[in-house]
């Protein structure tokens, strides 16, 4: 069943709902919730309506089934997988007004929060307190709660202390007919049912919108090391990584950067990686802790792996400034890219078969001649492989990444792996979904969808296979 066209009366009765003014149709206005950080890809929605509170979520969602109209909602914008896009048009609902921490609870180590606050200011708002959130997306800077649970987000720091779905307690949401439910809340233990908060988690926004979120913390550590190490090939650098895992150390984070990515950030920064010289890659390795002495001892035994691994030098970051400059290097890369014309492939296996998947990401890329660089959470073996443009004509580079890309994948899960780490299925990897995902599970999937979202207006054109939309 098509999708209903925005009317004048639909637009009317959103204004009465959430005010004229947080009611966008003029393209100036709607441009910037067309795209999101995916690739180039340009979607423009009918209208933006900028809800204030769960009621106005639940009275917008009622009026688009009662019209049958799409309805994409939006956190920051940041999605790498196409998330954020009205793929068939009707209504963004954009939770961005929605931007208050409501309580920092110190008893239970708990926030509670609405879904617009920008992970940054939440994490910093927690330190203050000594309290600490993990998750740390690239753009956290600028993402949001409400589309970190979307994602199921992680980040550098994923590593140590898990990712979003570890912290989230409880939701409050809302359905795509607007009722409104509630699961748990700041409960260390509930099997009270089945557990409808981690189903939310991850489901990209095709089953409810979160409105109110209860997230655990944990108390601040209070001493970190990083250390940043060179290598003369990507094999060895990561095989030092696993190296250190078989030694029982477990980083705070550990991160992979091979060359071309670091003169991509460097370029755009104008700035440089200590000791690099003409290493291939480099492990950025990032230790944390309470006790000063156990962290002095961890890191002096990653320096002995590294170094027996190979390390052409490895370099101790023990000043925040230090730690700060190249982390603040490492979190660029992704943004450097995006500045080229690429595509970005979020594949993730068991951390052993890292060396094996490296290698073979590389291989099939220069088997069609196509550029590629390679960073990203290496210590829970999530890597970025980005495909670049460079100086192939347009319709040679469609035709040789989409010959490149199934190939990846089919190789990330037969080294045991999956076709997305954190970025999520989204709208540009659906028809890849069967390479990771079994018939039976996908119709399960699809089966859960259904219930939730019978006539399939919430981020339609999402995760499963269908006929191809066409940006408008």
């Amino acid at each position: 069943m098509p999708y209903s066209k925005i009317t004048p009366l639909i637009l009317d009765q959103l204004k009465q709902i959430v005010g004229e003014r947080y009611v966008l149709t003029a393209k100036e206005a709607i441009e910037p919730y067309s795209h999101d950080e995916t690739e180039d890809l340009v979607f423009y929605p009918e209208v933006v309506v900028k809800p204030a509170d769960t009621g106005e979520v639940s009275q917008i969602m009622k009026l688009a089934t009662e019209h049958h109209v799409a309805v994409t909602p939006r956190g920051g914008g940041t999605s790498l997988s196409g998330g954020a896009l009205a793929v068939c048009g009707g209504i963004v609902l954009t939770l961005e007004r929605m931007n208050k921490i409501l309580e920092i609870d110190r008893e239970n180590l708990m926030v509670v929060t609405e879904p617009g606050v920008i992970t940054e200011i939440l994490q910093n708002e927690v330190e203050k307190v000594g309290l600490y959130y993990p998750p740390d997306p690239a753009s956290r800077g600028s993402c949001q709660i409400g589309g970190n649970i979307a994602e199921n987000a992680g980040g550098p720091h994923a590593l140590k202390y898990g990712v979003t779905k570890d912290y989230v307690m409880g939701l409050e949401a809302v359905l795509p007919n607007g009722e409104i439910i509630h699961t748990s809340g700041k409960l260390m233990k509930d099997v009270t049912g089945y557990n409808l908060t981690q189903l939310l988690v991850g489901s990209e926004g095709t089953l409810a919108i979160v409105t109110k979120v209860y997230l655990r913390l944990i108390p601040l550590p209070k001493f970190r090391k990083l250390l940043y190490a060179p290598f003369e090939t990507l094999y060895d650098a990561a095989k030092a990584l696993t190296q250190i895992f078989y030694h029982q150390i477990i980083p705070a984070a550990c991160e992979f950067m091979e060359t071309g990515a670091m003169d991509i950030v460097e370029a755009r920064l104008n700035t440089k990686f200590p000791s690099r010289g003409k290493a291939q890659a480099c492990l950025l390795i990032d230790l944390d802790g309470s006790n000063q002495d156990e962290l002095d001892r961890q890191a002096e035994s990653v320096y002995e792996i590294l170094t027996k691994w190979k390390a052409l030098d490895v370099v101790s970051a023990d000043t925040k400034e230090k730690q700060d400059a190249i982390w603040r290097l490492r979190r660029s890369i992704g943004e450097a890219v995006k500045q080229l014309v690429y595509k970005e492939e979020d594949t993730v296996v068991p951390r052993s078969n890292l060396p094996e998947l490296v290698m073979g990401l590389k291989e099939i890329s220069k088997k069609y001649g196509i550029t590629s660089v390679c960073y990203g959470h290496a210590g829970d073996g999530n890597i970025h492989a980005n495909l670049l443009k460079g100086e192939l004509s347009e319709s040679r580079w469609q035709e040789l990444s989409k010959k490149a890309i199934p190939e990846m994948f089919e190789l990330t899960v037969k080294l045991g792996g999956n076709i997305s780490g954190e970025h999520g299925i989204g709208f540009v990897q659906k028809e890849y979904l069967s390479i990771g995902v079994g018939k039976t599970e996908i119709s399960l999937m699809r089966s859960i969808k259904n219930i939730f979202d019978p006539q399939n207006i919430l981020n339609p054109g999402k995760i499963f296979p269908e006929a191809p939309v066409t940006p408008f």
